[in-house]
C-alpha cells in the first residue's frame, strides 16, 4: 500500500470536484482528484453536456420541419438520431480529455479508483484491479455527486424501462414513450424525442410541469408542449410499471378523483430526480452525518467531522452543476486563507434547456407575495423585434420586484435563449440593483436582452413596445 500527502483531496471529479482541485492548486495548495470514471462526472459525460448536444439536434430537426416558414424546402428530408448520439458522445469525450489537460496543466494529480474515507485526514483509493493506496491530506472534499433515482414500482431494466443514461444512447426514435417525471430531465427528453416524431406522454405527480418553477411559466410551457403533440398528465401518481417484449404498461392514478389509467408505450423513461452517492465512502464509520440521504453540511460546506467537507449534489438541492462549482471554489479559497463569504443560495439560477427554454432566479410570484407587497411585469417575446426577426416569439420575461424599493426579488423567463438571459438578472441581484437601474442600462438593439430592460421599464409604466 503506497501513500501520498496532499493539502486537499477531492473525492469525485465532477463539476464540483475538478473545479475545486484546480482552484486549490492555483492558490498554492497541493491537490488531488480521485475519480473512478472519466473526469467531468455525470454532468459532463452523461448529463449536462451530451444532453445539450442532443437538444441542439432536436431544435434543428424542428426548424427543418418548419423550413418553409423561412423559405427553405427540400425533398426526402431524413433525420438520423444515431448521428445525433454520436455527436453528443464526441462532445462529452472531447471535454473529458480537456479536463485531464487542465488538471495536468495546474499540477493537480488525478488518481483513478474508488475513494473511501479512512479517517478525517486520509482517503483509501482502490483501483479497478483491486490495488489500494492511501492519500494523506489536511482536508477532504466529498464531491461524489448523484445518480438517477429509482423506485420499486418502476423496475428499470435498461431496455424497455430506462433512465436518462440509456435515453441518451437510443439511436432509433421509438414510436411512443411514457416519461415518468415532469421536472427538468423529463421535459428535456420529452422535447428531444417529440422532435424526432416519438409520441410522448409525460406523467407528473404534482399539478404542473417543472413544479419548482413559477406556476405561470409552467403553464406556458405546458401550452407549448401541447402544440408539439406531447400529452401531459399532471396530478397523476404512478402505481406500477411493467415491461415486456412489446413495450411497457404504466398504471397511474389521478389524484383528484382516484381514477386509474394504464399507459402503453414502446419505452418508459424514469426521470423523477436523483439520489446522492453516499454509499461505501466511509461516512458511517467516520460519523459523518446525513439527512434524508444527503450529507449534512453548514453554510461553509463543513460536515459534522472537522476537516471533512462536502459540495454539490451529494449535499442536497438544488442539484445543479454550477452550484457545485461555486461551492467548491468558495470552499478552497477559505481553506487557502482567503476571505470568502458563503455563496448566496438565493441567487442560484435554474435552467431547463428544452424549447422554449426556461430559466429563473429568486422567488416565484407566490413566494414573493407571501413576504411583502410586490410589483410584477411581463414582457412578451412577441414584442421584441429580434424575436420576430428570428421567428422565436413564444414566451415572456417576468420580473417580480419589491413595490416600494424596486428590489429584484425574482425573474422567470420562458423563451429563446432564456438560459443565457438569466445571467443578467443574477448579476443585477448580486450588485443589489433595482428595476430602475436595470431599465436605465442601455441594451443593444436588436437583441432579446431588450426584453429584460423593457420588463424593468414596465415596473414604472415606461415600457415602450407593449
Amino acid at each position: 500500500m503506497a501513500s501520498a500527502h496532499y493539502d486537499v483531496a477531492v473525492v469525485g471529479g465532477g463539476p464540483g470536484g475538478y473545479v475545486s482541485a484546480i482552484r486549490a492548486a492555483q492558490l498554492g495548495l497541493k491537490s488531488v482528484v480521485i475519480e473512478k470514471d472519466k473526469p467531468g462526472g455525470v454532468c459532463l459525460n452523461w448529463g449536462c453536456i451530451p444532453t445539450k448536444a442532443l437538444l441542439k439536434n432536436a431544435e434543428l430537426v424542428l426548424t427543418m420541419r418548419h423550413g418553409e416558414d423561412y423559405g427553405i424546402s427540400c425533398d426526402n428530408l431524413r433525420f438520423d438520431m444515431g448521428k445525433a448520439v454520436q455527436r453528443s458522445r464526441k462532445a462529452a469525450n472531447t471535454l473529458a480529455s480537456g479536463i485531464k489537460f487542465l488538471l495536468k496543466k495546474n499540477n493537480v494529480d488525478l488518481v483513478s479508483g474508488h475513494g473511501r474515507l479512512a479517517s478525517a485526514d486520509s482517503v483509501v483509493v482502490t483501483d479497478a484491479g483491486g490495488e489500494t493506496q492511501t492519500l494523506n491530506t489536511r482536508s477532504v472534499i466529498l464531491a461524489t455527486g448523484s445518480r438517477s433515482k429509482a423506485i420499486p414500482a418502476v423496475p428499470v431494466d435498461g431496455e424497455r424501462i430506462i433512465t436518462s443514461t440509456e435515453a441518451m444512447l437510443i439511436e432509433e426514435p421509438p414510436g411512443s414513450m411514457t416519461i415518468i417525471g415532469g421536472g427538468a430531465i423529463g421535459v428535456e427528453f420529452a422535447y428531444y424525442y417529440a422532435a424526432y416524431g416519438t409520441k410522448v406522454t409525460i406523467v407528473e405527480m404534482l399539478p404542473h410541469l417543472l413544479p419548482v418553477e413559477d406556476e405561470e411559466i409552467s403553464e406556458t410551457l405546458e401550452k407549448s408542449f401541447a402544440k408539439l403533440g406531447i400529452e401531459i398528465k399532471t396530478g397523476a401518481r404512478v402505481e406500477t410499471a411493467e415491461s415486456g417484449p412489446d413495450g411497457t404498461a404504466v398504471t397511474v392514478t389521478v389524484t383528484v378523483n382516484g381514477e386509474q389509467e394504464t399507459l402503453k408505450a414502446d419505452v418508459t423513461l424514469l426521470a423523477i430526480g436523483r439520489d446522492a452517492n453516499v454509499e461505501d465512502i466511509g461516512l458511517q464509520e467516520l460519523g459523518v452525518e446525513t439527512d434524508r440521504g444527503f450529507i449534512k453540511v453548514d453554510e461553509n460546506c463543513q460536515t459534522s467531522v472537522s476537516g471533512v467537507y462536502a459540495i454539490g449534489d451529494v449535499t442536497g438541492p438544488p442539484l445543479l452543476a454550477h452550484k457545485a462549482s461555486a461551492e467548491g471554489i468558495n470552499l478552497v479559497e477559505r481553506l487557502a486563507g482567503h476571505p470568502a463569504p458563503p455563496i448566496d443560495r438565493g441567487n442560484i439560477p435554474a435552467c431547463t434547456y428544452c424549447q422554449p427554454q426556461v430559466a429563473s432566479v429568486g422567488l416565484t410570484e407566490a413566494q414573493a407575495a407571501e413576504e411583502r407587497e410586490i410589483q410584477v411585469f411581463r414582457m412578451p417575446y412577441r414584442s421584441s423585434g429580434k424575436a420576430v426577426a428570428v421567428g422565436q416569439t413564444d414566451g415572456m420575461v417576468k420580473l417580480i420586484a419589491d413595490a416600494k424599493y424596486g428590489e429584484i426579488l425574482g425573474a422567470h423567463i420562458i423563451g429563446a435563449d432564456a438560459t443565457e438571459l438569466i445571467a443578467e438578472i443574477c448579476t443585477a441581484r448580486t450588485l443589489e440593483s433595482t428595476t430602475r437601474e436595470l431599465h436605465k442600462t442601455i441594451h443593444a438593439h436588436p437583441t432579446l436582452s431588450e426584453l429584460v430592460m423593457e420588463a424593468a421599464a414596465g415596473m414604472e409604466g415606461a415600457a415602450i413596445h407593449i
